[in-house]
């Protein structure tokens, strides 16, 4: 533990049995894809497995919390396999809702196991809510070619006549609006050469989704933490920290990663005094 930090090795469905209800205000996760990755030295990864973590995130996160859920699927003998899409219904079945399917259109591209495919590039992600969502800001950083002119729209009647909504021009057009929901971020250091983790996301993927989603003070858990970028993430956002990971040279990895980071912002506090 290193003060709002809680990280803890072990399987997560054991861990989450310790864990009370309504625990945690927000998930963000990339569990393993299929079985495209060998975890602690054999794949242990099913549809048992995920259908019980699924259910144990839904009971421990508060009602309004929100669960991010980064996955994709393998292709196995020319047919994907559909599990993301398996694991997104099975968390509506489990009480979630399906509050938005987002993109995380990854650099590069990579093979998809057929020369007769398409280059893969994307991935999903899956917002998922415990009723209605608590906390929610929105990133403004789309830039609208229409700034500085004014909004003018119409409404249209069933008989076809259009009556004009702002007859004096309406509000002047934000420099920026909302993003999409397909999320182009550069992978940073890539391929785990400076994590030590084979399929690491983006610290910047992080950031968004923690400040999308939680305020500042809340707790958020990723039960597959691996190198602990939600982690990293957290310390630079203000929130707490609940990291849990099977493989014991991860766990290592991601102490040394948040305690730097915790290390970083507290000279930043030291240097503004």
């Amino acid at each position: 533990m290193m003060d709002d930090i809680t990280i803890i090795q072990g399987d997560c469905l054991d861990v989450m049995k310790t864990m009370p209800d309504g625990s945690v205000d927000m998930i963000l996760t990339s569990p393993p894809y299929d079985n495209l990755r060998v975890y602690n030295g054999e794949i242990e990864w099913g549809e048992r497995t995920w259908k019980l973590a699924i259910a144990g995130l839904y009971r421990i996160i508060k009602q309004g919390g929100v669960m991010v859920w980064v996955v994709s699927d393998a292709t196995i003998e020319g047919s994907e396999t559909g599990t993301s899409f398996q694991q997104a219904l099975y968390a509506k079945q489990c009480g979630f809702n399906i509050h938005d399917t987002m993109i995380y259109q990854v650099p590069g591209a990579g093979a998809k196991g057929s020369k007769y495919s398409y280059w893969q590039v994307f991935e999903y992600m899956f917002v998922f809510s415990k009723g209605k969502i608590k906390h929610v800001n929105l990133l403004r950083d789309k830039w609208n070619k229409k700034a500085g002119t004014r909004c003018t729209s119409n409404k249209q009647a069933r008989d076809g006549v259009k009556t004009r909504l702002h007859p004096k021009g309406g509000t002047v057009v934000a420099e920026f609006g909302i993003r999409d929901n397909v999320w182009v971020i550069p992978s940073g250091h890539g391929h785990g050469t400076y994590t030590g983790h084979p399929a690491p996301f983006p610290e910047k993927l992080a950031k968004d989704h923690i400040t999308s989603w939680s305020n500042e003070g809340d707790t958020v858990l990723d039960p597959f933490m691996g190198s602990g970028t939600t982690g990293v993430a957290c310390v630079r956002m203000g929130r707490k920290f609940i990291g849990i990971e099977i493989e014991p040279k991860y766990v290592e990895i991601a102490k040394k990663r948040i305690q730097a980071e915790k290390e970083k912002y507290a000279l930043l506090d030291m240097c503004d005094e």
